[in-house]
């Protein structure tokens, strides 16, 4: 089967319509094991350092098993206190203790205003569609008080290629296999991401392309 790159795809992931909490638990292994090998913590940390060198706080939405949280609470140089949030309970349940828990969806979060010095989304802002992508950007930077980051994939068909020979072999779950093609599929080129912003008002963004194919967007407040 043939896909088409140059327009993002709209099919669902397993992950966001629900398994198992058997099935879950291996499909975040597996979300963990790419951030680690693949780019996304270092990626991540690169761009919160600066907001974050004297201390803070952090938040991080669709968070998933919290990994990414916890591991700017355990490489930054100053204590940061950090909030995790997803919508589903099931995937907190595999959050790490350093990270404090919220079970929320994102258009409705249950914080104040610039609540936080830094807030960040990874591997998340690709689940939304259309105009959604905006309001969530917009909702996100309004919790900020220093910066967003969005580390996100880059949609390209050499990852996707790639996925479809090694990720069988890889993951731990069928789930992963399916939603981490879907994934790749669903990201974004670095001009359609810039766009994003722009709609959500936010046209100050800066976007780096980070090996092998993630893009980290960073939004300042004045």
């Amino acid at each position: 089967m043939t896909h088409d790159f140059r327009r993002r795809a709209t099919e669902p992931e397993l992950l966001d319509a629900g398994v198992s909490p058997e099935e879950a638990a291996r499909s975040l292994a597996d979300l963990r094991f790419v951030n680690r090998w693949l780019g996304g913590r270092r990626s991540l940390l690169r761009a919160v350092s600066p907001y974050l060198a004297g201390g803070g706080r952090l938040l991080d939405v669709g968070c998933g098993s919290a990994d990414l949280p916890s591991f700017v609470v355990r490489h930054s140089p100053r204590a940061v206190r950090a909030v995790g949030v997803d919508i589903k309970a099931v995937h907190l349940h595999h959050a790490p203790p350093e990270v404090l828990r919220v079970v929320a969806d994102v258009r409705v979060l249950p914080f104040a205003d610039q609540a936080f010095d830094v807030v960040t989304a990874s591997l998340f802002l690709h689940h939304f569609d259309g105009e959604q992508v905006a309001d969530v950007l917009r909702g996100l930077f309004r919790l900020a008080r220093r910066a967003l980051v969005v580390n996100d994939l880059h949609r390209a068909r050499v990852p996707f290629l790639f996925g479809r020979a090694v990720f069988p072999f890889t993951f731990l779950s069928p789930v992963s296999v399916h939603d981490g093609l879907v994934s790749i599929r669903r990201a974004f080129k670095p001009s359609e991401l810039r766009d994003s912003f722009r709609a959500a008002g936010l046209p100050g963004v800066r976007i780096r392309r980070r090996f092998p194919y993630r893009l980290v967007a960073v939004a300042e407040r004045a």
